[in-house]
């Protein structure tokens, strides 16, 4: 293979939520020392110009970013963060040199009917066309919670796939599928050239999925967490599989096991020694 095909290493900056609030600037630079050349932005819209100088003296760049584009309020395993208008999002978006901004959640009882569904992709086809005002691409990043359900033998994941304009990029989060008992190779081979970042995170997944819902709540904090390639996740087989389409491979836990900056080191390395990344 061409190592330029090759993805470009990446790491969500959830995974660093509290060093990162605490000192931007300090956990920035320590990704630039462990190797790392681009971060995937995450709660960006209140702040695009901190998180840009911080950026640019740390030498890194964040070709995509979290945010919602779906939702009044973007839920995570530790709190809601309120969802500004897609035009405030595109703005900074555009402001700290993010290319793609992914819709990272939207809520489980929307992907257990075929009118939701449909009305999750009609959303973000709409906000594709704005965000191509400002020069951007919109994707979306799944969790477990979009392979609940199935209509005519698809699952509601594979359903939104197809109702999406091929301007949404996908991220497909490779432990998420695997929670929602997903064929995660043949799963990224389906997607094909639609799938533009993948989440490299590893560990033991849940017994059952845990967004269901009949399922307790749950936290971050209760998720067995590895580092890439320690776990149950087949990532070498799915990144063998999304070859040539496949542009960013970005580390990330919910959960860290360890030092956090440690972590994301040690997955990294799994990529660089399997030359998975470039």
């Amino acid at each position: 293979m061409d190592p330029m095909t090759l993805p470009l290493a990446s790491v969500q900056l959830y995974s660093m939520a509290s060093a990162f609030a605490a000192d931007a600037g300090g956990s920035l630079e320590k990704l630039a020392a462990i190797g790392l050349k681009n971060v995937e932005a995450f709660d960006f819209v209140r702040q695009p110009g901190r998180i840009r100088a911080a950026l640019s003296a740390a030498g890194l760049a964040a070709p995509t970013g979290h945010a919602p584009l779906l939702s009044d309020e973007l839920w995570t395993p530790d709190g809601s963060i309120p969802t500004p208008a897609p035009e405030v999002v595109f703005e900074a978006a555009a402001e700290i040199g993010i290319g793609t901004v992914i819709d990272p959640f939207v809520p489980v009882e929307r992907w257990l009917t075929e009118d939701g569904v449909a009305d999750i992709a009609e959303r973000l086809n709409r906000a594709a066309e704005v965000a191509a005002g400002f020069g951007l691409t919109v994707g979306y990043h799944n969790h477990a919670q979009e392979f609940i359900a199935s209509f005519a033998g698809e699952t509601a994941f594979e359903r939104f796939v197809a109702l999406t304009d091929p301007r949404v990029e996908i991220e497909l989060d490779l432990y998420w599928a695997l929670a929602g008992d997903q064929n995660v190779p043949e799963l990224v081979t389906k997607l094909g050239s639609r799938l533009v970042a993948v989440h490299i995170k590893d560990g033991i997944v849940p017994a059952s999925n845990p967004f269901a819902p009949d399922a307790p709540a749950f936290a971050s904090t209760s998720l067995d967490q590895w580092h890439a390639g320690q776990g149950e996740v087949p990532l070498a087989e799915a990144l063998a599989a999304g070859a040539g389409a496949i542009r960013y491979a970005v580390i990330e836990y919910d959960n860290p096991p360890g030092d956090v900056f440690e972590d994301v080191e040690a997955s990294l390395a799994f990529l660089r020694d399997g030359g998975f990344v470039r």
